[in-house]
């Protein structure tokens, strides 16, 4: 209990709610309209930003933002009207942004950044800036969906309708594609870049396997991403590795258990 008294410990706390609670409504999304390639290659892309962001002498996390907007704005533009498969146009954003990482980040003069917080992800070092970040995201994103849940689901499943009734699809879907980026960008101190993907699909596809409803799958994902969320902190603390590892771990641990809760259900 005395971990509670120190004030990184209670950031990392904080910040384990608020990217469970933005990471579970999107990935909701992301699971229904089957986008998770496209969060993957978004992920890799952000490399390219913090690469460029470390030799420029900026904040990393700003330019890798950017970076991963506008992949993701290249992605749709190449898929939906150059005739270049989706998943060529995210393979092709994928390596340039990993690329372009590493040639910035050899470029840049002195001492290499550590950048296992960035790729491995460690939660004891988020500052309360960080916390202020995810947090009007995670606020965003409730008010967003409070109000136009039922119109961002009519996209997500099945766009031809949508469109029958009148809703903005194009704009709908680019919308999406920047909070993506954004949620990605935010997470990253948490899960890293090459573990983000997981906090973003797991707890969700282990919800689906009990309820098909988009709204109990968020309640469901925000709750067990929390949850693998803390039980990995106190572990990565304990044993002095870090978090993004064990908090998958623990996601596909509960993945496993409640496939297997599942089958006796069945049985």
């Amino acid at each position: 209990m005395d971990l509670f008294q120190y004030a990184f410990f209670q950031n990392a706390l904080i910040g384990s709610l608020l990217t469970a609670i933005s990471c579970g409504i999107v990935g909701t999304y992301i699971v229904s309209r089957r986008l998770v390639f496209i969060s993957g290659g978004i992920t890799h892309a952000s490399f390219g930003g913090l690469g460029l962001g470390f030799f420029l002498g900026t904040n990393p996390i700003w330019m890798a933002m950017v970076f991963s907007v506008l992949s993701a704005f290249g992605v749709e533009w190449a898929s939906k009207t150059q005739s270049i498969r989706e998943d060529s146009a995210i393979a092709g954003v994928w390596a340039l942004g990993m690329a372009l990482g590493v040639i910035f980040i050899f470029l840049t003069p002195g001492y290499a950044p550590n950048l296992s917080a960035f790729l491995f992800g460690n939660i004891l070092t988020i500052t309360r800036t960080d916390i202020w970040g995810i947090a009007a995201l995670a606020l965003g994103l409730i008010l967003l969906f409070s109000f136009y849940m039922r119109e961002i689901i009519y996209v997500a499943f099945d766009r031809d309708f949508a469109r029958t009734q009148g809703l903005p699809v194009r704009f709908i879907e680019y919308l999406m594609m920047v909070i993506i980026s954004v949620t990605i960008v935010l997470s990253i101190r948490l899960m890293g870049i090459m573990l983000l993907m997981s906090l973003l699909t797991i707890p969700q596809v282990t919800i689906n396997l009990f309820t098909a409803s988009f709204k109990k799958i968020v309640w469901g994902s925000v709750l067990l991403g929390f949850a693998g969320c803390v039980t990995g902190l106190f572990l990565s603390y304990f044993l002095n590795v870090p978090s993004g590892a064990f908090i998958i771990l623990v996601l596909v641990l509960f993945f496993f258990v409640s496939k297997a809760i599942k089958a006796l259900i069945k049985r």
